[in-house]
């Protein structure tokens, strides 16, 4: 397997690198879709933002899905990650499990591109993980492989990591990737969606196809978290095993569910090659 640098960052008590973050720091915002996604709400409002006492920023109503751009100041080609963030689908924790994940990625001299994706869940949603949200994640690694090089991307490098139901959306799109409609008239949809690595973070098991041509995957969860989702990363991990698809799995003793990476966080960094 041709060797992969991840840099994701990983836990003791937490997820890991201490940092100092700035949110007021602007980045551009690239719409998946410039003329609307398919199946999407034309006339639906603007994303909605909600501010926790904690001061993080959870954003719900989104029907152009979008990446949000975080690309390193090192010189040279990298490699790249799609970043979902968490929400049980219905919103987005877009700091700790989003932005301020980027951030670390970029300090690593890693792309990183947080993916607001749809939400089927909202109350009064009409749109389907796997087949909405899903598009958006697919669309999401497509249009990183397009312009890779105006990014400076290797596109032979390019992954998706997820937190929760993000991390839900990562499994979606490591096996459930094609290889792209060589007639398209939209030549990003030419390409294919076959995440290079994956890194689910805190998410559940499902009947996930998982076989030989699964990405390399990094897995991630606290020990004190759901008993379903520490069993469903345990079950993810033997299955990569049995189909002989490199993979690592940390289980983190006294950590719960949605600690994502925080300034505040401090513990190992791992490398994952």
């Amino acid at each position: 397997m041709r060797r992969i640098h991840c840099g994701v960052f990983v836990l003791g008590a937490v997820f890991a690198v201490s940092m100092a973050v700035a949110r007021t720091e602007v980045h551009e915002k690239v719409l998946l879709w410039p003329n609307g996604a398919p199946g999407a709400l034309a006339d639906a409002g603007d994303e909605k933002v909600r501010v926790t006492e904690q001061g993080d920023h959870v954003v719900s109503n989104v029907h152009k899905p979008s990446l949000t751009l975080y690309l390193p100041r090192t010189k040279g080609v990298r490699a790249a990650v799609v970043v979902a963030p968490g929400g049980g689908y219905r919103e987005l924790w877009s700091d700790h499990e989003g932005h301020d994940v980027a951030k670390a990625l970029n300090e690593q001299g890693i792309a990183a591109f947080v993916l607001f994706y749809r939400l089927p869940a909202q109350e009064g949603s009409t749109y389907k993980r796997e087949v909405d949200s899903l598009a958006d994640i697919q669309r999401a690694v497509r249009t990183v492989r397009a312009r890779a090089a105006e990014w400076s991307i290797d596109p032979k490098k390019v992954g998706v990591l997820g937190f929760s139901a993000g991390g839900n959306l990562v499994m979606q799109a490591s096996t459930k990737f094609d290889a792209g409609a060589p007639a398209a008239a939209d030549p990003i949809d030419r390409l294919s969606s076959r995440p290079d690595f994956a890194a689910p973070i805190y998410t559940g098991f499902s009947d996930w196809k998982i076989d030989a041509n699964t990405p390399p995957m990094f897995i991630l969860c606290g020990g004190d978290d759901r008993p379903q989702v520490v069993s469903g990363m345990t079950q993810i991990y033997l299955a990569l095993r049995a189909a002989q698809v490199p993979a690592e799995l940390h289980l983190y003793d006294g950590v719960g569910h949605g600690f994502g990476l925080r300034a505040t966080n401090k513990g190992p960094v791992t490398n994952w090659l």
